[in-house]
């Protein structure tokens, strides 16, 4: 499938040639699904904690008589229900990441490429390169562009001019060719892909 290519003046620079095997497939929502619950869980640092029984402060010693009071019979303070006591069953540190197999994250990568492409919501960009470091230049040209809320992806390698220029605009992220992934590019409005990113993303998906 053909697509044209622009370049940061909004000009036209050309056409390209997509891979029908990457772009051109059917997205299913249950893939996408799949590989976004994993990238999630993954991403979950599961450091949240409670005291159980055995780590509260007080004494472990019997607070009364076990018969004879006419109450009910308890161990020590730690119990969980007292104030303070240990938590039953609370959470403890551990790993939200489950495994997803490579070839359904590598499908998921497709999907949502073909998505943004079948929605209309793909650019290609000629190159993502600025002269010099400065946010207010770039931030004109990508409001004239209309991007609103939108991921770049390059090559291998990012422009260090074009990095430090979009790191304070709003809503507008960067990444590597390496570092994308199924989440960023669902989470965006426009997806742009450079020349040298869409060669990364045919080798790296073939």
């Amino acid at each position: 499938m053909k697509a044209d290519v622009i370049n940061l003046d909004s000009g036209k620079a050309g056409t390209i040639e997509l891979p029908e095997e990457i772009f051109g497939i059917e997205p299913r929502p249950d893939i996408l699904h799949r590989v976004v619950r994993w990238q999630r869980a993954k991403a979950q640092q599961g450091t949240h904690k409670t005291k159980g029984r055995s780590e509260t402060s007080y004494s472990t010693r019997k607070i009364y008589r076990q018969k004879g009071t006419g109450g009910a019979r308890h161990g020590d303070r730690n119990a969980p229900i007292f104030r303070k006591g240990g938590v039953y069953k609370g959470p403890v540190v551990r790993s939200h990441a489950h495994k997803l197999p490579k070839k359904v994250r590598k499908l998921g990568l497709k999907m949502a490429l073909a998505a943004k492409a079948k929605a209309g919501e793909l650019v290609i960009l000629e190159e993502a390169k600025a002269e010099t470091a400065r946010t207010a230049e770039l931030a004109k040209k990508v409001r004239a562009l209309g991007w609103k809320r939108a991921l770049v992806i390059d090559g291998p390698e990012i422009d260090d001019n074009f990095y430090l220029a979009s790191r304070n605009i709003e809503g507008l992220d960067v990444l590597p060719s390496e570092g994308a992934n199924v989440y960023d590019i669902l989470r965006r409005d426009t997806l742009v892909l450079t020349k040298a990113g869409v060669e990364a993303l045919e080798a790296r998906l073939k």
